[in-house]
C-alpha cells in the first residue's frame, strides 16, 4: 500500500513548475506562476530554491487558512468543496 502526502506532493508538483532567473548582480530570483505571488531571492541558486519552497508552504498554509481559492497543480486539488 502506497501512502500519499498530498500536501508534500503538492510542493513538490508546484517546485517543479518554479522558474529562476540570473539578476544583475549575480543574485537569483524565483517564482511560481501558477502560484501567485510566490516570489523568492537568494544570493546562490540553492539559497533561492529553499527560499522560494518556505514561501510556498507559507503561502499556501496562509490559502488554506483563509479559504482562498487555491490552483490545481497536477491534479491536486486542495481546495474545499
Amino acid at each position: 500500500m502506497t501512502v500519499k502526502f498530498i500536501l508534500s506532493e503538492y510542493v513538490d508538483k508546484a517546485m517543479a513548475e518554479a522558474t529562476y532567473d540570473k539578476l544583475e548582480d549575480h543574485s537569483f530570483v524565483g517564482k511560481i506562476p501558477v502560484c501567485k505571488g510566490v516570489i523568492a531571492f537568494g544570493s546562490t541558486l540553492k539559497e533561492c530554491q529553499n527560499e522560494l519552497r518556505s514561501t510556498l508552504e507559507d503561502w499556501i498554509l496562509l490559502g488554506l487558512k483563509l479559504r482562498h481559492r487555491m490552483p490545481v497543480i497536477d491534479n491536486i486539488d486542495l481546495n474545499m468543496q
